[in-house]
């Protein structure tokens, strides 16, 4: 049986070079999400929460409405894809955090984001 609300999300990450300045503590990622509705009920994404945490633990929280300044709404089996940025002090770093999404039945859940690995080239081995 399908679970209602199911929400399955892939990262894919890359460290932005061009816009870094690690001589300035400043390294900024790019970040690639892709949700897809495994469940039986349409949902729209209502806003997000990140946390993101450097090498020193230093560690930012981020909330807000939508994606990139949408608010998708994902029928069962429909996926969006988005990419976004985040800039952290160290060359390395995690992010993880939490959709808040809206069921067409009125039901309001939560889907986690997975920790993935903010990494810069040649620093993780």
């Amino acid at each position: 049986m399908t679970d209602a609300y199911e929400i399955d999300i892939e990262v894919e990450t890359s460290y932005m070079a061009e816009h870094s300045e690690p001589e300035e503590d400043r390294y900024v990622f790019a970040y690639t999400i892709t949700l897809v509705n495994r469940g039986s009920v349409a949902a729209k994404l209502l806003s997000r929460r990140w946390i993101i945490t450097d090498a020193d633990n230093r560690t930012e929280e981020v909330e807000g409405e939508g994606v990139v300044g949408e608010q998708p709404t994902l029928k069962p089996g429909e996926g969006f894809r988005y990419t976004s940025g985040a800039v952290i002090e160290t060359p390395v770093g995690t992010m993880h955090g939490s959709y808040k999404m809206l069921a067409e039945d009125g039901q309001t859940f939560d889907t986690d984001i997975p920790q993935f690995v903010l990494s810069a080239p040649r620093v993780l081995h």
